[in-house]
């Protein structure tokens, strides 16, 4: 085992206990705010999110409206993360200048940032999925993809059990009939949501949208890729049956 791979190992692990963690008081606090805002949020506004979310969840797990890249085969653990990390760059610099850009343009631009940006970030993690190896036409790894997009942008407790899911992938998969016909769409859009509602909103006030929209796109898509690289990182270290030394 490479010093490299040792480092990804303890830093893995770490990232796992996270996962793990029980709600603090604060996440607790902020979820119950975040029921609050949600009261007060224009519906038209929970009616484009809600709408973008369920499109993309069936888009993603149908397969249609996102390229299907190769999966890299025959390269070493260091040559994946090295793409992989190339790939968040890429993705996350075009997430910044999109949220710029709409957030600038007042509140019209400003909703139509929401779908963009979902597109910007599920297709970062299809591409993220193919470095590490895994093929995304099938509709399994579709799926993985779902639940990595869900434990990122989640409250503490939807993260466990999201996380509780993927850490055993392998063998749930095995419960799930040859193709997939429902998706829990309606508490994924609502995790998702109550998870950034708040700043996306401040994208449509004039004056600082600009700001708002290109700080939030760049930190929340560089977030998701970050939980992308370790969730692969999982399953790859996994199928290996590597564990850090001590």
């Amino acid at each position: 085992m490479s010093q490299y791979e040792q480092d990804v190992l303890l830093e893995l692990a770490r990232w796992q206990k996270k996962m793990k963690q029980r709600p603090s008081l604060i996440n607790k606090l902020s979820k119950g705010l975040q029921t609050r805002v949600n009261k007060i949020i224009p519906e038209k506004v929970h009616e484009v999110f809600t709408t973008a979310i369920k499109q993309m969840v069936r888009g993603v797990l149908a397969g249609s409206g996102f390229t299907n890249p190769k999966p890299l085969h025959a390269v070493t653990f260091l040559t994946r993360e090295m793409a992989a990390r190339q790939k968040i760059k890429v993705y996350r610099n075009t997430a910044t200048a999109e949220g710029a850009i709409t957030g600038a343009g007042g509140i019209l631009l400003g909703l139509a940032d929401f779908p963009l940006w979902l597109t910007v970030k599920i297709k970062m993690l299809f591409e993220i999925a193919a470095v590490y190896g895994f093929d995304v036409n099938d509709y399994k790894e579709r799926l993985y993809i779902l639940h990595i997009f869900q434990l990122t942008f989640s409250s503490q407790k939807g993260r466990q059990q999201t996380y509780a899911i993927i850490e055993d992938w392998d063998k749930y998969v095995n419960t799930l009939p040859a193709t997939m016909q429902e998706f829990d769409w309606r508490n994924f859009q609502q995790e998702y949501r109550d998870y950034i509602d708040l700043a996306k909103l401040l994208q449509l006030v004039p004056g600082i949208g600009a700001v708002v929209g290109a700080y939030v796109n760049h930190k929340l898509t560089e977030k998701l890729g970050e939980f992308a690289m370790q969730a692969y990182r999982m399953r790859v270290m996994n199928s290996l049956e590597l564990k850090p030394l001590t």
